[in-house]
């Protein structure tokens, strides 16, 4: 075997977070023959195993990871019609997300448009089921390539067995270390006009009246909310040390909803209805309604200055903080509401 991989990588440089320790072993692969040598040395030598894209959806512990950490880096977007108003697109995991949006954008094809400024690498967006302004990756995905570890053999999941859900799916929730994404392909429709249903999206575009919006309209929009938001990966920005959004949005059953709208003595609490029945809160809002407000910090952590979803790392701070900072979020969020906040990074701790 000829893999041999690095030891005592440093893992904060390649997280958007920027916290954490070194991996003991670690190695970038750039192709499916690279990742089956590194599996196996992993069987082989017994060492635990985690796998990395872009750092933009993990928190690092401070004793960093002691294994093997893999970094798909693989490149690759393939185009293919499959009738004469769609067209396949596969992408090799280690695609970096808003790039390849911007090439099926580019290209007329409309289904991602709405998930424009995401960081991270495709190989990720089934996984977490990436999600943003009334889209989902689940609304275009038709099969994921993956790597079986427990067969060795390379198989494709379709749309309905990844069963995706909010922020969810079986590759995160029921089987979390059985596959290694390999590519995905998504079904998107050739000249479609751009899917706008989320209201602050809507409202955005509607200050242009007169202008019918546009895939490209629609992306340079959904880029300036995120970026008004901190939401895009800016060197200069303050707030760039996160994860984005640090806790997905509780869904609850209706009757909950209204105990929530009780206890906040507000009715006109922000609230969606899910075509279950049950209701999704907006997280940010329960956040600053249980005493915290952006830009607020508990020493080297603290709130986005522009998004009270975003915890931000400063400078000195360790993992340690950002994971009592958030666990004090949960705490205080539940104490006001009754309600538990649920984090949307892997934390490697």
């Amino acid at each position: 075997m000829t893999f041999v991989p690095d030891e005592l990588v440093p893992l904060a440089p390649l997280t958007t977070m920027g916290v954490g320790g070194a991996a003991r072993f670690f190695r970038e692969v750039h192709d499916e023959a690279t990742l089956r040598e590194a599996l196996a040395w992993a069987d082989e030598h017994g060492a635990a195993l985690r796998l990395l894209g872009g750092g933009s959806n993990v928190v690092v512990g401070d004793a960093g990871f002691d294994g093997l950490v893999l970094r798909l880096v693989s490149r690759g977007v393939r185009f293919e019609p499959f009738d004469a108003d769609r067209v396949d697109v596969t992408a090799s995991a280690g695609e970096p997300w808003d790039e390849f949006v911007a090439a099926c954008v580019e290209r007329d094809l409309q289904g991602l448009e709405c998930l424009s400024g995401i960081p991270g690498h495709v190989g990720a967006t089934p996984i977490q089921n990436v999600g943003a302004y009334g889209q989902d990756v689940a609304q275009t995905i038709t099969r994921v390539r993956v790597l079986d570890r427990e067969t060795k053999d390379a198989r494709v999941l379709t749309n309905a067995e990844c069963r995706f859900a909010y922020r969810d799916s079986a590759l995160k929730s029921e089987t979390p270390d059985r596959y290694v994404v390999l590519d995905v392909t998504f079904r998107l429709r050739r000249g479609a006009p751009p899917a706008v249903r989320y209201a602050e999206l809507t409202r955005h575009l509607e200050a242009n009246a007169g202008t019918t919006p546009t895939l490209a309209s629609v992306r340079e929009a959904v880029l300036g909310l995120r970026r008004k938001k901190s939401m895009l990966l800016d060197p200069a920005d303050e707030n760039v040390r996160s994860c984005g959004s640090f806790f997905t949005n509780p869904i609850v059953a209706a009757a909950v909803a209204k105990q929530v709208a009780r206890r906040a003595g507000d009715e006109l609490m922000p609230s969606y209805p899910e075509s279950d029945g049950r209701v999704k809160l907006a997280a940010a809002w329960l956040i600053e309604h249980s005493g915290f407000k952006k830009g607020m910090r508990s020493g080297p952590v603290g709130l986005s200055s522009r998004h009270a979803l975003a915890i931000v790392s400063h400078e000195g701070a360790r993992a340690t903080d950002v994971l009592d900072f958030a666990k004090h979020i949960q705490l205080m969020v539940r104490a006001r509401f009754g309600v538990q906040l649920t984090p949307e990074p892997s934390l490697w701790v």
